[in-house]
């Protein structure tokens, strides 16, 4: 193989090298409920959407002093969702601009 050629293959594969880990940010948040109620929804939108999609607790709930591990990844590469849970006794509680590729753990207190 010419060196130019050479050249211009090992450049490629550097520039996927770099790429990969910004596309494969590992999107899982440990969602942890210390509250005393029992969460019974929860949602995590991305900040490129105006709605709060569908709950991603569906017919389980998260009782108080438990934790649940989301995968956040939605295939839009967004890092910044809003979370908004949802309690027994009716107290919805909203947290914006978190940051799930770096964000390892969010507790309700």
């Amino acid at each position: 193989m010419p060196a130019i050629f050479r050249r211009a293959f090992i450049g490629i594969l550097l520039s996927t090298a770099v790429a990969m880990p910004a596309a494969a940010l590992d999107r899982r948040v440990r969602i942890v409920n210390n509250t005393g109620y029992t969460m019974v929804e929860f949602y995590g939108s991305n900040q490129g959407t105006d709605s709060w999609e569908e709950d991603i607790l569906g017919y389980d709930v998260l009782p108080s002093g438990r934790s649940v591990v989301i995968d956040f990844d939605d295939g839009t590469g967004y890092c910044i969702f809003d979370f908004k849970a949802v309690f027994e006794d009716g107290d919805e509680v909203t947290s914006f601009g978190k940051n799930v590729c770096e964000l390892g753990a969010f507790t309700y207190n």
